[in-house]
C-alpha cells in the first residue's frame, strides 16, 4: 500500500498552525542544543531566562541552576508529576537569604502574553534508565518546560488514535523522566483529535476535542482549528493553572483534566460568585459527570481569587465522599488549607471563630445551628446533591447560620415535587430564567462519553413483589414523592411492613439468590465485569449473603454495611475496620480481585465510583433521586487493557419499580429527552439488535455465499475490495456486536446465532487481510467465545494463514488448492509478519515490504488483476529466500547489506563498497531527523556517493534511490 506521509499530512500542518496561533518553532536540532543533548529535560537557557524574569529581586543566576535541577529530579512517576505541576502553579518555594525567608516563584505567569512558547518536532528523549530512545513527535514548551506532547498517526490509519495512545503508553514506560514534567497529551489523525492528562491513559480520562468543538461551533470544524483552538497559548495556561486536578481517594493518587461542561460551569460560578444582588444559582450536571471535582475547582478559583479578599468556601458533601477521604486529602496535592468538619461543635467553632480557607462537612452537621453565626458576604456554599437542603429544617438551619452567603447547588436532577412542595429549582434558581446557572443532560453526557447508558430489565414476574401492596405501602405514599434521601427512604420502608415482609421473605429470598448466581455467571462475569445486590435493610443483606454463598463461591460477594452498636451477631460479622472496607472497595474495583459482588442497602449508592461495575440487582423498592443516585452507580465508562469498552450500565429489577418509569423517576425537565435518556428497557435493545440482523441479512450477507473453507475466504475478500463499503461494515459490525454483548447468552438469539457468527468471521477475516492488523483483540469476550467455538473442528479459518518464508515455499504454493485470492492475501500476511519479526534486524526487508505494499494497493483498487498479483508477490518471496542466503555469505552489517540489496536491484556494479560507503555517511549524520542541517549535508552526501556509482542515471532517479535509504533508515530507529 502506498502510505500517506504522516509528516506531510498531518505533523507538518499541526506545527505550522501552533506557529500561527503564537507558539515560536524550534528546529529539532536548535531544541536538541537547547535541551543539552537527549538526556535534556528543559531549554535550559530558555527557562534560566523566564524565571529571572517573573521572579525580578528573587532569583538569580544561580538560584535558577538550582530551581532547574530541583525541577529536573522530580520523580519519574505521578508523583513527581504532581510535584512539577506544583511548581508550575508556583505553589512551589525558594529560600531568599537575603530576606531569610521562603518565597514562591513563579514558573509560568497566569498572564499568557508574559511566557514564551516553543514548539518543536521530532524530539529525542534518552532516559537514564532506558536504553532505547522515545520520539515525541510534536513537543510544547512554555518558558522552556515540556508542557505537552502531541502524538501523530498518518490519516489513512484506521485505528490511528489507538495506535497513538499506545505510543503515550510507551513514552511513560520509556521515558518516564520527561513524562513527570509533561502534563497534557494530545493524539490526532487528522480525522480526529482527542487529549488527556499525563500520566491517566485510561479511555475514560481522554476526551475528544472534535466533538468538543463541533458542538460548540455553527460550522463544520476542520483540522486547521481543532489545532489552533486547542494549542492556543491563552488556553492552554488556562488548563494548566486552572483545569488540571490531582486528587486522592481512599489513598489512591489520581490526575484528570476537567472536560469542557465542567470548565464553562466554574466560570460561571466564578461570575455569579462576584454578583453581590445575586446569591443563588444551580448547576444540573447529570450523575456520573464530574460534579465532584468540578465542585473542588470551583472553590480553588474562589479561594485563589484577590477579589473574593480571603474568603471562606464551604463545601457540603455525602458521607461516602468524606470516606472515601477525597477532601481531607486536598491539602496533599497542592490545595492549600482544608479543614474537615468533624462534629457539629467543630463546624460551630470553625464558623464562630472565622475560619478563611476551605470547609468541608455534612449538612446534617447544621442541625441546631444558631441564627447569624457568621453574617459575612464573602463565604460561598457549594451544595453536592443539592436536592437535600431542601427536605426539611436543614436548609433553614443553614441559611439563619450564613445569612449573607452565597449558594450554589449542585445536582444530577433537580427534584420540584417534593412533599414539602419546594424544589430545587426554587432555592437555587431563583435568578435563572430557566431555573439553572448551568446544564449538562444525561443526553448530552451519553452522547459524550462522559456516561454509559443504562437499561433495565424486569425480573421475572414470580420473583416480584406484590403490586398493589408496592403501590399502598410505597409509590402511593405522599412523602415518596420526590424523595431525595436514603435516611428518608429507609424510614419510610421500616413503616412499610408487608411490602417489607414480603422483601424479605425466605423463599423469595432463596430463589433470587439463585438467580442471581445464575444470571452474574453466565451474562455478567464473561464479559469481565462486577455487582451490586442492593437489599432492602442491613439484615436483608446478611441474609442475601448466607443465600449466595448457596450458589457461588464465599469470596465472590461481600457485604458493605454501616455498624450499629446495638447489632447481634448475625450482623455484627460484617462490622469491618476501616482498613478492610477500605480493602473491599479497592478490590471491587480491580477487575482480577475478588469479590465480584457487593451486596449493600445505603452504603455506596451515592458517592461511591466503580467504572467496573455493570449490573445492579435491585431488590429494594426506590424512586425519583434516590433511585436515580442508586442507577447511576453503574453509568460509568470502562475499558479494559484490551480496549474493549462496557457498552452500558443494566439494572435488574425484583420490585417492580420499572413497571411504571413515569413513576418510578418523575423529575422535574422542560425536556423531554432528559426523562427518556435515564434509563431505557432491556427490550429496547432487543428491538434494535433484531432490526440491525434483518439490515445484515439484506445489506451485507447476501455478498458471501459460502461460509466455510477457503472459498468463503475468497467470497468474502472480493465482495469488500472496496474501502467505503469495509468502513461501513465495519462500523456496523461494532455496533451489532456491543449489542450481542448485552444480551448473551439467551434463547432468543438462537435464529440469529449463525448469521450473527458469520459476521464476526467475516470482520476477522477483512480486519486481518485489509488493515493488517493482528485481530486477538478485535472481538468482545462473548463474541470471541462464540467464534472460538463455533471454529473448533471446522474448516472456518478466522483469520488468514501465515506462510513460513523459505526456499520451499513457492513449491508449496504450486500444489496448494488455496484459490489464488486468498494466497495473495495470504504471502501479503506472511511479507509484512516477516517484516514485523526481522525488520529491525534485516532491513533489506523494509524496501521489499514497500513494493509489497504497492502491490497491495493496486490489487485492492482492481489495477492488478490476481494472477498478476500472486505472480509479483511470488517473484517478492524468491527474492527474500536470495537475499537472506547472500546476507549470510557477504558478513556485511545489517544497515550496509539493506543498502547493498537496494543498490544492487537499481544495478550498480561496486554495490558492497558503495554500501559500507553508504553506511558510514549515515553514523557520521546520526541526528539528520532532528537537524535540518544535518539532513542537508546527508543528502548531499548520498546523491554524491550514488551519483558517483552511476553516473548515467537522472536526477529523478537519484532522487527516488536516495528517499528509500532515507526511508529504511527512519523505519528502523523508529521501531517500523
Amino acid at each position: 500500500m502506498i502510505q500517506t506521509s504522516e509528516h506531510a499530512t498531518v505533523q507538518a500542518p499541526l506545527i505550522r498552525y501552533a506557529v500561527e496561533a503564537g507558539w515560536t518553532w524550534l528546529e529539532p536540532e536548535r531544541a536538541l542544543s537547547l535541551r543539552g543533548g537527549e538526556h535534556g529535560l528543559l531549554l535550559r537557557p530558555v527557562f534560566l531566562e523566564a524565571v529571572q524574569r517573573l521572579n525580578p529581586g528573587r532569583l538569580d543566576p544561580n538560584r535558577a541552576e538550582d530551581l532547574a535541577r530541583r525541577l529536573e529530579r522530580v520523580a519519574p512517576n505521578l508523583h513527581g508529576n504532581l510535584e512539577a505541576w506544583e511548581y508550575l502553579r508556583g505553589l512551589k518555594t525558594v529560600f531568599i537569604p537575603e530576606e531569610k525567608r521562603e518565597r514562591n516563584v513563579t514558573l509560568i505567569a497566569p498572564d499568557w502574553r508574559a511566557n514564551t512558547y516553543h514548539v518543536t518536532s521530532e524530539l529525542r528523549y534518552v532516559s537514564p534508565a532506558v536504553p532505547h530512545p522515545i520520539r515525541l513527535d510534536a513537543a510544547f514548551f512554555i518558558n522552556g518546560i515540556p508542557i505537552l506532547l502531541v502524538e501523530t498517526k498518518a490519516a489513512h490509519k484506521i485505528d490511528g488514535i489507538a495506535e497513538a495512545l499506545e505510543q503515550v503508553r510507551r513514552y511513560h514506560r520509556d521515558g518516564a523522566e520527561l513524562l513527570a514534567l509533561m502534563q497534557m497529551f494530545a493524539l490526532t489523525h487528522l480525522v480526529q483529535f482527542y487529549y488527556g492528562p499525563t500520566w491517566n491513559t485510561s479511555p475514560k480520562a481522554i476526551f475528544n476535542w472534535k466533538s468538543e468543538l463541533q458542538a460548540q461551533a455553527a460550522a463544520p470544524v476542520d483540522f486547521e482549528s481543532l489545532v489552533k483552538t486547542f494549542v492556543h497559548p491563552e488556553r492552554v495556561v488556562r488548563v494548566l493553572l486552572d483545569y488540571i486536578l490531582f486528587v486522592r481517594r481512599e489513598d489512591e493518587l489520581s490526575k484528570v483534566i476537567l472536560r469542557p461542561h465542567q470548565m464553562r460551569a466554574v466560570e460561571r460560578i466564578l461570575h455569579r460568585a462576584a454578583e453581590p444582588e445575586k446569591r443563588r444559582g444551580l448547576i444540573w450536571h447529570t450523575q456520573g459527570s464530574g460534579k465532584t471535582y468540578t465542585m473542588i475547582v470551583a472553590a480553588r478559583k474562589i479561594l485563589e481569587n484577590p477579589y473574593f479578599e480571603n474568603p471562606t468556601v464551604l463545601m457540603l458533601v455525602d458521607r461516602n465522599e468524606l470516606e472515601a477521604q477525597l477532601f481531607a486529602n486536598l491539602a496533599a496535592v497542592g490545595f492549600g488549607h482544608v479543614r474537615v468538619a468533624e462534629s457539629k461543635a467543630h463546624l460551630r467553632q470553625l464558623l464562630r471563630e472565622d475560619y478563611r480557607g476551605l470547609i468541608v462537612s455534612m449538612i446534617h452537621k447544621f442541625d441546631d445551628m444558631p441564627a447569624n453565626l457568621n453574617p459575612r458576604t464573602n463565604i460561598f456554599i457549594l451544595v453536592d446533591e443539592a436536592h437535600r437542603t431542601t427536605g426539611g429544617d436543614l436548609g433553614n438551619y443553614l441559611a439563619a447560620a450564613l445569612p449573607n452567603a452565597t449558594w450554589i447547588g449542585f445536582t444530577g436532577t433537580p427534584i420540584d415535587q417534593t412533599a414539602h412542595g419546594k424544589g430545587t429549582f426554587k432555592i437555587f434558581g431563583l435568578y435563572d430564567p430557566k431555573g439553572y446557572l448551568d446544564k449538562y443532560s444525561i443526553a448530552e453526557s451519553i452522547a459524550d462519553g462522559t456516561t454509559v447508558p443504562l437499561h433495565y430489565a424486569l425480573a421475572p414476574s414470580e420473583l416480584r413483589v406484590d403490586r398493589e401492596t408496592l403501590e399502598r405501602e410505597f409509590l402511593d405514599l405522599k412523602e415518596t414523592a420526590g424523595i431525595s434521601d436514603i435516611e428518608l427512604l429507609n424510614q419510610i420502608l421500616e413503616r412499610a411492613v408487608t411490602l417489607r415482609n414480603m422483601l424479605k421473605n425466605h423463599d423469595r429470598m432463596d430463589r433470587i439468590a439463585r438467580y442471581v448466581a445464575e444470571h452474574y455467571r453466565t451474562l455478567i462475569e464473561p464479559m469481565g465485569y462486577k455487582a451490586f445486590l442492593v437489599a432492602v435493610d442491613r439484615e436483608a443483606c446478611a441474609l442475601y449473603k448466607d443465600l449466595l454463598d448457596r450458589y457461588l463461591p464465599s469470596e465472590y460477594s461481600e457485604v458493605v454495611i454501616s455498624p450499629n452498636y446495638n447489632d447481634p451477631e448475625f450482623l455484627r460479622r460484617f462490622h469491618y475496620s476501616d482498613e478492610k472496607e477500605q480493602a473491599i472497595r479497592k478490590a471491587f474495583r480491580q477487575p482480577d480481585a475478588l469479590p465480584k459482588i457487593l451486596i449493600v442497602t445505603e452504603k455506596l449508592l451515592t458517592g461511591f465510583d466503580a467504572p467496573i461495575l455493570y449490573a445492579m440487582y435491585l431488590d429494594k423498592p426506590m424512586r425519583d433521586h434516590v433511585l436515580l443516585q442508586a442507577i447511576a452507580r453503574v453509568n460509568r465508562p470502562y475499558e479494559d487493557v484490551q480496549g474493549r469498552a462496557k457498552p452500558c450500565g443494566l439494572i435488574v429489577d425484583f420490585v417492580g419499580i420499572f413497571e411504571k418509569l413515569e413513576r418510578a423517576l418523575a423529575f422535574d425537565s422542560q425536556d423531554v429527552a432528559d426523562v427518556q435518556s435515564v434509563v431505557t428497557a432491556l427490550e429496547k435493545v432487543w428491538e434494535h439488535f433484531e432490526t440491525l440482523m434483518r439490515q445484515a441479512r439484506a445489506e451485507f450477507l447476501p455478498a458471501v455465499a459460502v461460509t466455510y473453507g477457503d472459498k468463503g475466504l475468497e467470497a468474502v475478500l472480493n465482495a469488500y475490495r472496496d474501502e467505503e463499503r469495509r468502513q461501513n461494515f465495519y462500523r456496523f459490525f461494532r455496533e451489532v456486536q456491543s449489542l450481542y454483548e448485552i444480551l448473551s447468552p439467551d434463547a432468543r438469539l438462537r435464529p440469529y446465532l449463525e448469521d450473527y457468527q458469520t459476521l464476526a468471521w467475516m470482520y476477522l477475516v477483512l480486519r486481518s487481510a485489509y488493515e493488517s492488523l493482528h485481530v486477538d483483540r478485535e472481538l468482545t469476550r462473548k463474541t470471541a467465545r462464540l467464534v472460538q467455538e463455533h471454529t473448533h473442528g471446522t474448516e472456518i479459518r478466522p483469520v488468514l494463514q501465515v506462510y513460513e518464508i523459505n526456499e520451499r515455499l513457492l513449491e508449496k504454493l504450486t500444489h496448494d488448492d488455496t484459490p489464488d485470492t486468498v494466497k495473495v492475501f495470504n504471502l501479503l500476511k506472511s511479507i509484512e509478519d516477516l517484516i514485523r519479526r526481522q525488520g529491525q534486524e534485516a532491513p533489506y526487508l523494509i524496501s521489499i515490504g514497500e513494493r509489497a505494499q504497492q502491490i497491495a494497493e493496486a490489487y485492492r483498487q482492481r489495477l492488478v488483476e490476481t494472477q498478476a498479483a500472486l505472480r509479483e508477490l511470488e517473484a517478492l518471496v524468491q527474492e527474500i529466500v536470495q537475499a537472506e542466503h547472500e546476507r549470510r555469505q557477504m558478513g556485511l552489517s545489517p544497515l550496509a547489506f539493506a543498502a547493498y540489496w537496494l543498490l544492487t536491484r537499481e544495478g550498480y556494479h561496486e554495490a558492497a563498497a558503495l554500501a559500507e560507503q553508504v553506511e558510514a555517511a549515515f553514523q557520521k549524520y546520526p541526528y539528520f531527523r532532528l537537524s535540518r542541517s544535518q539532513d542537508r549535508d546527508l543528502r548531499r552526501n548520498l546523491y554524491a556517493l550514488l551519483g558517483r556509482g552511476d553516473p548515467a542515471a537522472g536526477a529523478e532517479k537519484l532522487k527516488e534511490r536516495v528517499e528509500a535509504l532515507l526511508r529504511m533508515v527512519t523505519r528502523v530507529e523508529e521501531g517500523l
